[in-house]
C-alpha cells in the first residue's frame, strides 16, 4: 500500500506577508559568540514582527566589528557603509533626501564615544528619525581590544592592563542632548532588548540603543565590566518592557498602579512594569539624575530610561515637502535664473 506524500507546511509570515527568512541577511563573519549576533538576531525578530517591508529600510554603519553587523540582516535592504565615525552625517543626508526610507544606523563605542563624537553629539541634538544602536563592549575589537572610551574605570583588560580613565555615558549624554528614546539593553536579554527595539521601529525621532555586547575575544574575562559574567551579575533592569504594536491590540495583565503607559506618534503603546520604583520615563531630569545613581553604586541600569513621542524631528522642524526630494522632478529642486539672479543682487 503506497503511503500519502505529506506536504510541507508554509512558513509562518507576518502581516505583510513576509517570511523571517526574507529578515536575514549574509552569514555572519564575528567570533562566535559575539555579542553583536545576538543583537542582529533581534533586529531580525523585531522588523519581521513589527513586518516592516526591508526595502523601505537603509542601513547605515561606521568602521569596526559593530559596522560589519548590517551585512548580517535584512539583506534586501539599502546599506551604506560610511567612514569611521561619520555615519551620522550620511544618515541626516539619507533621511533628509528620502524621509519615507526607515534609518536604521548600527555603531560602536569606538566608532560614536571616540572619533564619532562629534557627529554623535549633533545627531542626538536634531532628534533625526533614525534608530541608533551602540554595540558597546568597551574595547577596539579591529585593534587587538584597547580600552574604549565607554569602558569603566577600573576594569582590566586581559594582557592585566588596569582602566584609569572615567567611562562616557552615551545615554546620559543622549538624553542631555536631545534624543527623544534612550534605552540601554544587553545582547544576552533576549526579551528586553526584543521590546526595546519593536518601541525603538515605532518611536518619531531619534532612538539611541545602547546595547552592552561582549567582546568574547578580548573582553570577556575576570575584571572586564562588559563580560557576559559581569553583566548577569550586575544587571540592574528598570522596568520590565512590554510593546503593543498599533496593528496588534493585544490585552496585557498588570496591577492596577503598576504600570506606566507610553502612547507613541502611530498609536501604538509602551508599557512599563515598574519593578522597585516609581519611574517616569517621561521625565528628562530624573532620568539623568537614576543614570547617575547607577553608576555611583556600580549598577548597569537597563532599560527604557528616557521618551518623548511628542517632540518634533528634524524633518517636522524643516518643515520638508511630504514627497521625498529625491523623487521631486528638477524643475521643482532647481532655481529658475530669475531667482538666481534675486540672489546675486541682494549679495552686491
Amino acid at each position: 500500500m503506497a503511503s500519502t506524500p505529506t506536504s510541507t507546511p508554509p512558513p509562518k509570515t507576518n502581516r505583510i506577508g513576509l517570511a523571517v527568512i526574507d529578515y536575514r541577511g549574509g552569514k555572519t563573519t564575528l567570533c562566535a559568540g559575539c555579542g553583536h549576533n545576538a543583537i542582529s538576531e533581534r533586529i531580525i525578530d523585531a522588523m519581521y514582527e513589527m513586518g516592516v517591508k526591508p526595502e523601505r529600510v537603509a542601513k547605515l554603519s561606521g568602521i569596526g566589528c559593530s559596522s560589519k553587523s548590517p551585512a548580517y540582516f535584512m539583506g534586501r535592504a539599502h546599506s551604506f557603509n560610511a567612514v569611521h565615525g561619520r555615519m551620522p552625517s550620511v544618515a541626516t543626508g539619507a533621511v533628509l533626501a528620502n524621509r519615507s526610507l526607515m534609518a536604521l544606523g548600527v555603531s560602536g563605542d569606538g566608532d560614536t564615544a571616540s572619533i564619532g563624537m562629534g557627529q554623535f553629539v549633533h545627531l542626538m541634538r536634531r532628534n533625526l528619525p533614525l534608530i541608533y544602536i551602540i554595540e558597546d563592549n568597551g574595547v577596539y575589537g579591529l585593534t587587538k581590544g584597547q580600552f574604549s572610551a565607554t569602558a569603566d574605570l577600573g576594569s582590566k583588560l586581559k594582557t592585566g592592563v588596569i582602566n584609569d580613565l572615567p567611562p562616557v555615558d552615551t545615554c546620559a549624554m543622549a538624553i542631555t542632548l536631545g534624543a527623544t528614546f534612550v534605552a540601554r539593553s544587553f545582547s544576552g536579554d533576549k526579551k528586553q532588548l526584543h521590546a526595546v527595539l519593536k518601541a525603538a521601529i515605532a518611536h518619531h525621532g531619534t532612538s539611541m540603543l545602547d546595547v552592552v555586547s561582549p567582546c568574547v575575544t578580548f573582553n570577556d574575562h575576570e575584571g572586564s565590566t562588559k563580560s557576559y559574567k559581569y553583566m548577569k551579575d550586575h544587571d540592574e533592569p528598570l522596568q520590565e518592557i512590554n510593546f503593543v504594536p498599533a496593528f496588534e491590540d493585544i490585552a496585557v495583565d498588570y496591577d492596577p498602579g503598576t504600570a506606566f503607559e507610553v502612547t507613541m506618534h502611530d498609536g501604538s503603546r509602551l508599557r512599563l512594569r515598574k519593578l522597585e520604583e516609581d519611574y517616569d520615563p517621561t521625565d528628562r531630569i530624573r532620568a539623568i539624575t537614576r543614570l547617575n545613581e547607577a553608576h555611583e553604586k556600580g549598577e548597569v541600569l537597563t532599560g527604557v530610561f528616557y521618551v518623548n513621542p511628542k517632540a518634533p524631528s528634524f524633518v517636522d522642524l524643516l518643515n520638508i515637502t511630504d514627497e521625498p526630494l529625491s523623487a521631486l522632478p528638477e524643475a521643482v529642486v532647481r532655481p529658475g535664473r530669475q531667482v538666481l539672479e534675486q540672489v546675486m543682487e541682494e549679495l552686491r
